[in-house]
């Protein structure tokens, strides 16, 4: 991803705002110690499949404009447009942190999914190798994962993916929202070519893994028009199954979204939040359960109409994320090594 200029839209939680007087900054990746004790977090969502999630990593090098975890980075002080993009926090001691958490009475076993906020295989994995050594504690200790991802990266770790399909269980989504390569470029800058993920799914399917693919998100006038496109690629390179959650916007990321269309695809900017809104009652984002990942009204219709009509015609029948069976277990401390005297 070629470095941006610096833009954010005003943090609400801040009592300061910053406004260059010359020429806007570019911004360059820097890298922050996350001190956080603890790496699984918990959910209680009725719109998600689980309740446990792995994330390594806070903000992501992706900078897709529609991601609606822009505004966490804003309980830090940051912002939601390109500090996200490019201030990232890092989970140096995740591996450490998840085995604990395994150790703990408490933990049964449950399905763990990586990652529930910004994408475990951002660019930045490659040579800090978190998700592996997370991904290694659950094949050590036969905890079920699930994964969701638009990164190519993930298949440097087919082998413990392997294991973990061998010994517990795991189950890959891989994110393809928008098929024209130059749409995809203009709000997911930092993500690999929509046919590339189609291998990814290839690639994983060959080596016996279950695998779906998510229409995430559908973008009205900008998604809508491939989504027959994707299903039919994801099916054919060996997908088994298939979701797909509306766009949403939350907080600044509705600032986010219209500054990068605007200026990206400035010709269909108005034609895109026009369809937003008619799929959120009038406004730009509806938080409401139930309705926020699947819209309301005439369009959001068409948009179900249209994925669930290519789900059957293709043949998509597996869940998601399957019920997994009990493989759980801790491993055996070392057994303490004898004196020679």
């Amino acid at each position: 991803m070629r470095p941006q200029p610096i833009a954010n839209p005003p943090n609400p939680w801040a009592s300061s705002s910053v406004e260059y007087l010359e020429e806007v900054p570019m911004a360059k990746v820097t890298l922050f110690d996350d001190a956080t004790q603890t790496v699984v977090a918990k959910n209680d969502s009725p719109d998600l499949g689980f309740q446990h999630s792995v994330n390594p990593y806070r903000g992501c090098q992706h900078a897709c404009a529609y991601c609606f975890a822009r505004p966490t980075h804003e309980y830090l002080s940051w912002g939601a447009g390109t500090d996200f993009d490019t201030r990232l926090l890092v989970k140096r001691d995740a591996p450490a942190l998840l085995r604990r958490q395994f150790d703990r009475p408490s933990w049964k076993g449950e399905l763990l999914m990586f990652s529930g906020v910004t994408d475990c295989y951002q660019p930045i994995e490659a040579s800090l190798r978190l998700t592996r050594g997370c991904l290694e504690v659950c094949a050590e200790y036969r905890n079920p994962v699930a994964i969701i991802t638009r990164a190519p990266l993930v298949e440097r770790d087919l082998d413990v993916l392997q294991q973990l399909h061998r010994e517990a269980s795991v189950s890959v989504a891989v994110s393809i929202p928008i098929w024209d390569p130059q749409l995809a470029r203009a709000l997911e800058p930092g993500v690999a070519t929509p046919r590339r993920r189609v291998e990814i799914i290839r690639r994983l399917a060959s080596a016996g893994l279950r695998v779906s693919v998510m229409v995430a998100p559908v973008i009205p006038a900008v998604s809508d028009e491939g989504i027959a496109q994707v299903l039919q690629a994801a099916r054919d390179a060996g997908a088994s199954s298939a979701g797909y959650v509306l766009l949403r916007l939350p907080g600044s990321v509705k600032e986010v979204f219209e500054a990068r269309v605007r200026a990206a695809l400035p010709l269909r900017a108005d034609k895109i939040l026009h369809r937003v809104r008619e799929t959120r009652g009038g406004a730009l984002y509806d938080a409401r359960f139930g309705v926020r990942g699947r819209g309301e009204g005439p369009y959001a219709d068409a948009v179900r109409q249209v994925f669930e009509g290519c789900v059957r015609r293709l043949g998509f029948d597996e869940a998601r994320w399957p019920a997994c069976p009990p493989t759980f277990r801790r491993p055996p401390p070392p057994e303490p090594q004898l004196s020679l005297f």
